[in-house]
């Protein structure tokens, strides 16, 4: 079992920037067989999409519509992985979750509560 609890979401106007945390904690064999973490999004009216990935084999992934603005990071040693977002658009408005892949004796994925992300004037 891994928990995840994400923070620092918000109101921001177009351009601004935000910096989400998501603070994860478990077993030390849960921890450990962590494989990937991301962020997600869902939009209003919209699918849950993708954001952005990282793992310790294959390094970073954006989603197209990400790339250049969101940076996503994580410190080990203080179980957390953040989502730099800069130059944000109103169509990043969405609520946004972050995601562990644990993958020991098959995959399973964990999921936070999400966080609301509003870009508005």
């Amino acid at each position: 079992q891994v928990q995840l609890v994400e923070s620092g979401g918000g109101l921001v106007q177009p351009g601004g920037s935000l910096r989400l945390s998501c603070a994860y904690s478990g077993s030390a064999f849960s921890i450990t067989a962590i494989d990937a973490m991301g962020w997600h999004r869902r939009a209003p009216g919209k699918e849950r999409e993708l954001v952005a990935t990282i793992t310790s084999s294959t390094g970073t992934n954006y989603a197209d519509a990400v790339k250049g603005r969101f940076t996503i990071s994580r410190d080990n040693a203080k179980r957390t992985v953040y989502l730099q977002m800069d130059s944000l658009k109103p169509e990043d408005t969405a609520v946004y979750y972050c995601n562990a892949r644990v993958t020991a004796h098959g995959t399973y994925n964990y999921w936070g509560q999400g966080t609301q992300v509003t870009v508005s004037s």
